[in-house]
């Protein structure tokens, strides 16, 4: 039994990232607090713990850094059409930066799927009882 709570408490602490929809940093605070109250309870615990936290700082800086890139094609597109820089409706039908104010957003969006996915086939690995190793992670809590 002991054995099957160990399973459920690794499992809320990476479907807890989903937080992060519900207030801002919630998906890095809420592993947080919840790893730390249950770290002392198990070796198994503390590794889904540290996995879980350091995968969404991971994914939060990344996408933070996508998000400033997406800014960047923004502000520069609302400034050029307020200038009346580069904007042809005629002919060519030229939109200045649209196709890479577009590319990143979807990218920001495939990303954030990507983020989803992985925390539900952890979650799962972790309600099974089995490590689970998130790709893309830096490890900032060893």
């Amino acid at each position: 039994m002991q054995q099957n709570n160990e399973n459920t408490n690794a499992f809320l602490i990476h479907i807890s990232a989903f937080a992060g929809y519900l207030f801002p940093l919630g998906s890095i605070i809420t592993p947080l607090i919840l790893w730390q109250t249950l770290k002392e309870r198990s070796l198994f615990l503390d590794d889904h713990g540290k996995e879980a936290v350091n995968f969404n700082i991971s994914f939060g800086l990344y996408i933070f850094i996508l998000s400033a890139s997406f800014f960047s094609f923004f502000f520069g597109n609302f400034i050029d059409v307020f200038n009346g820089v580069n904007i042809d409706f005629g002919e060519h039908h030229s939109f200045n930066g649209l196709f890479g104010f577009l590319g990143i957003a979807s990218f920001v969006s495939v990303v954030s799927l990507i983020k989803i996915a992985l925390i539900i086939i952890a979650a799962m690995k972790a309600n099974k009882g089995e490590v689970y190793k998130y790709p893309f992670t830096i490890n900032f809590i060893k």
